[in-house]
């Protein structure tokens, strides 16, 4: 009797994991909306961004252009508690940590060898169509920029 309770509490919780991720409004794929968008001519363009399960982490995985306009690749893999994980791609930063500000809103830090490169908020909208992220940083030359991106999801 013990047995079958163990494994029925052990089916349910990971039924309840797989609800639980696959009810976070950020999963999905995003395209950037460049009309809606503000972006600093300082920084390049995500124009797709994924979020997708990976074990007990999220994967983001973001397909873009630099600020010269050639492609850009990355994947990062973590979790979202604040704390940095790497990023692997060629981007101007190599860490990332995303913070749960609530059930759709995340804040996010981007470093580069362990220095701040840029601080920004991610907020899916309440219809789930939609997503802004507001961004604040320094350029390498030290000049401050503020920016907003736009996602359509797909």
């Amino acid at each position: 009797m013990i047995k079958k309770i163990a494994v029925f509490a052990m089916a349910l919780s990971f039924i309840a994991t797989a609800a639980c991720l696959a009810a976070n409004p950020h999963m999905g794929t995003w395209r950037l909306n460049e009309t809606k968008s503000k972006i600093p001519s300082e920084m390049g363009k995500n124009t797709t961004v994924t979020y997708a399960e990976a074990k007990d982490e999220v994967k983001v995985t973001v397909d873009g252009v630099d600020k010269d306009g050639k492609p850009t690749h990355s994947v990062w893999v973590g979790k979202f508690d604040g704390k940095t994980y790497p990023v692997k791609g060629n981007l101007p930063y190599d860490s990332v940590a995303y913070k749960v500000v609530n059930d759709r809103t995340n804040d996010i830090t981007t470093m580069k060898d362990g220095k701040t490169a840029w601080t920004g908020r991610i907020t899916v909208a309440a219809d789930g169509k939609s997503r802004t992220v507001t961004i604040n940083g320094t350029d390498a030359q030290g000049k401050t920029f503020k920016g907003k991106a736009v996602y359509d999801k797909e």
